[in-house]
């Protein structure tokens, strides 16, 4: 590793200069603090030595002194908070160098290359990016490094707290790891460990911290008792803003333009399975994930899965052709220890961030894996959300047996648009305990991403339809429910998927023509007129 010159190289002019404007706001406002103290120092001394005697210079003395005092006071409470605050850190699935030796020594591997420091810990989190993330804020100059020892922290901690001056913590995307082939994640990690080198510059750092700060004390300052903290530190953000978000792209520029020499090539083919891995991602996490954390499941292997929702993307989409044939070579997870218990943490990371989920598995939030997945998840859910229809269907109706004749018969006579309504009223009030737990614990509440936008009356009976719809097909058709890796639930009929029912029930929803479903009824063999199972 070269010297201090060295890393410094890796900061462009461009990047440092920014940085010193970022510091410049700095020194003006210790300027303005300072500015009373001074001018009551040479009142104080011109009144000492009698150049100033006689009125009104004593009054005017004192009050610049009083004012100076409180200025002094206020300031240095607000730059307090701005040093002691704690800015606000992702949570990631902390790995230790015990749990993925082979990760560190490619981390480390890639650092030497570049002749920029390594990553100082390595962190996971559910999502498909990758970053470095200082935490060497001054408030944690009094704790010690935190890293796990096992193969995986506690999901939802706020990751490894580094000692002052340290390099930054290396944040890598969970799927990345089960998705990526070694070379593959080499080459997508090149540019993002190269930002070591900016982050060693001390004006790039020291500028860093000083937004940070500000940006934590905008937090402290909307408590009750600070509430006066977060205008100025508002103000200082808005007059470094553009200085500092310049010099971000100058050290991103630096930091890819460090890269360059290494694995450029693989860098390219590596940058389509990152876009793949965002679609396949998205999919399984709002078609197959969500459906169970909303019955308090959460799947416990979310990495796996993804490899299976990829390749699957891979077979549907003729513009991934070729893609599936990689993976014969070794997959990035192999770097890991126990790739099992990551998962896992990660798994419980990611209902928590994207749900809302507990930070722990429980009676009421326990695991699932994919083998029990259709019987546990899909088949619940269906009769779930046929209870929940019949019931509607009893608070408007005369209460009758819980057949699929009833709601056919009911949507060619009966008031679709009142059903819906009931509905989406019904469910409303199973997400408002959940909504307002939230709203207690205040802005920094999860989740913290929404994964689906509110759905109409419509859509939701007629996923209501369908659901009773398939757990006849169960019942009485010799039917299973199944998982799609990127359509999430589906229905199975001797074996294979089912695609076609939800064309029919829209058109009984929309149009009230229930022939196209009961003629799919006829050729499944499902007996509307037999009652349907419930939860």
């Amino acid at each position: 590793m070269s010297g201090t010159g060295s890393i410094a190289e890796v900061g462009t002019p461009s990047a440092r200069s920014r940085a010193l404007a970022v510091l410049r706001v700095r020194s003006r406002a210790l300027a303005a603090v300072l500015l009373p103290a001074a001018l009551a120092v040479v009142l104080v001394s011109a009144r000492m030595t009698g150049r100033l005697a006689g009125d009104p210079w004593p009054a005017v003395t004192l009050t610049v002194c009083a004012v100076a005092a409180l200025v002094l006071l206020v300031g240095g409470i607000f730059a307090a908070v701005v040093l002691r605050a704690s800015p606000a850190m992702t949570p990631t699935v902390p790995l230790s160098e015990d749990a993925a030796p082979d990760l560190y020594r490619l981390v480390r591997d890639l650092a030497d290359r570049m002749d920029v420091p390594a990553p100082s810990a390595i962190a996971l989190t559910p999502d498909c990016d990758s970053w470095l993330e200082d935490r060497t804020h001054a408030a944690h100059r009094r704790a010690r490094t935190r890293i796990s020892a096992g193969a995986a922290g506690p999901a939802g901690s706020p990751g490894q707290e580094t000692e002052p001056g340290a390099a930054p913590v290396l944040v890598i995307g969970s799927p990345f790891l089960w998705w990526m082939r070694v070379a593959e994640l080499r080459a997508v990690l090149a540019p993002v460990v190269a930002g070591t080198g900016p982050s060693a510059h001390p004006d790039i750092a020291d500028a860093r911290g000083f937004v940070r700060g500000l940006d934590a004390a905008v937090d402290v300052g909307n408590g009750r008792f600070l509430g006066w903290i977060a205008a100025p530190a508002r103000l200082l953000l808005r007059l470094c803003r553009l200085d500092a978000a310049e010099m971000e792209r100058g050290v991103a520029a630096a930091a890819s333009d460090r890269a360059q020499g290494v694995d450029y090539g693989l860098r390219i083919v590596a940058q389509e399975q990152v876009g793949l891995a965002y679609a396949g991602w998205d999919r399984l996490l709002t078609r197959v994930a969500l459906p169970a954390w909303r019955m308090g499941r959460w799947p416990a292997r979310l990495d796996a899965g993804v490899v299976s929702a990829l390749t699957e993307l891979s077979r549907r989409d003729r513009l991934a052709d070729g893609f599936t044939s990689r993976l014969g070579e070794r997959p990035a997870c192999d770097l890991l220890e126990r790739p099992g218990a990551v998962d896992e943490a990660a798994s419980l990371l990611a209902a928590r961030l994207f749900h809302g989920g507990p930070a722990e598995a429980g009676p009421d939030w326990s695991p699932v894996d994919w083998a029990a997945y259709p019987e546990e998840v899909v088949d619940r859910k269906w009769r779930t959300e046929a209870a929940r229809l019949l019931a509607a269907l009893d608070a408007l109706s005369a209460p009758a047996a819980s057949t699929v004749e009833r709601v056919l018969s009911y949507l060619t006579d009966g008031d679709g648009e009142a059903l819906a309504g009931w509905l989406s009223a019904d469910v409303a009030r199973d997400a408002a305990p959940a909504a307002a737990h939230a709203g207690a614990r205040g802005a920094d509440a999860l989740p913290l991403f929404p994964l689906e936008a509110p759905r109409s009356g419509r859509d939701l009976l007629t996923d209501h339809v369908v659901a009773l719809v398939c757990c006849a097909a169960v019942d009485s058709a010799g039917a299973a429910p199944g998982l799609d890796w990127l359509d999430g639930p589906v229905l199975l009929v001797g074996g294979a998927r089912r695609a076609d029912l939800a064309p029919r029930v829209l058109s009984l929803v929309e149009d009230g023509d229930s022939g196209p479903l009961r003629d799919w009824l006829a050729e499944v063999g499902v007996r509307p007129e037999k009652p349907v199972r419930l939860v």
